[in-house]
């Protein structure tokens, strides 16, 4: 699907056998008539990457300057070595994940990313690496200016809210995405978001995060404290058994960060306020 002049989506639908409401994207950034710029890889799944492939064999198999990373998780990195091979492209990273990469492809085509580093692509078109920590500790977002458009990996979603190993970053990482204009989110899960909701959803993801720190302080307040007793008085009883594990794990992410804030003082495996 192509989104805007330089914008083109890969989109896999993985929601039946994964915990991505709404599928998975890639996409290629530039121009086809000239040269392009990849970001994800896919899970290691010969399907996915198929998809992938295909969708490049579609646009006439453009060069392609980079593979874009946007962080470490498998689902984002396993197909990296299938499209290294049919694009010879350098895989480009956060400096945190390039060890890992380096045991997929050629250790010299593995390059890390600068923060703030502009890539340029065809078509005039060009892409800003964002350092982006909170969801991973080597997350990467990406800006195309010139059509307003935020690549988001795994720091906003499409069709769900994220998971966070550090939220204090995470909330600094939501802040550093309001300082550029943007009208669609283009994910790595979900639904890509156009205007105007593309417009406020970084502000509504940090409102929601907000919200949810208020949500567990009252819980801490009604004595609940152990994590799955939180989770149950937060989430809605109806919650899919396959985002439980997800909610609990971000009320923890919320229980760390109040500690850290000295608010709450743990006591495992319970935690309650600090007064």
């Amino acid at each position: 699907m192509k989104l805007t002049p330089h914008v083109y989506v890969s989109h896999y639908d993985d929601s039946d056998v994964s915990h991505h409401p709404g599928g998975s994207n890639n996409y290629f950034v530039g121009d086809p008539a000239e040269e392009m710029i990849v970001i994800d890889t896919g899970q290691q799944d010969r399907e996915w990457t198929r998809n992938i492939l295909a969708y490049y064999e579609e646009m006439g198999r453009p060069k392609i300057t980079s593979i874009l990373i946007t962080h470490g998780h498998a689902d984002h990195y396993g197909g990296v070595d299938r499209l290294y091979d049919a694009m010879q492209a350098p895989v480009r990273c956060h400096p945190k994940l390039v060890k890992t990469l380096q045991a997929l492809v050629p250790k010299e085509k593995v390059v890390p990313l600068r923060s703030r580093e502009v890539l340029r692509t065809g078509g005039g078109a060009t892409l800003r690496a964002l350092f982006t920590p909170g969801h991973a500790v080597d997350h990467v977002c990406f800006h195309l200016a010139k059509e307003r458009v935020l690549f988001t990996g795994d720091t906003i979603l499409g069709s769900s809210s994220s998971t966070m190993g550090d939220l204090a970053s995470y909330m600094k990482s939501l802040q550093l995405l309001l300082r550029y204009r943007h009208d669609f989110i283009c994910p790595a899960h979900g639904a890509v978001v156009p205007p105007p909701r593309g417009q406020r959803l970084v502000q509504w993801y940090i409102d929601h995060r907000n919200e949810r720190e208020q949500e567990v302080l009252a819980a801490l307040r009604k004595r609940l404290t152990k994590v799955e007793d939180m989770v149950r008085a937060i989430y809605p009883k109806n919650l899919k058994k396959g985002l439980r594990d997800g909610a609990a794990r971000n009320v923890r992410t919320h229980l760390d960060k109040l500690i850290k804030d000295g608010r709450v003082k743990e006591a495992e495996p319970t935690y309650r306020l600090n007064r």
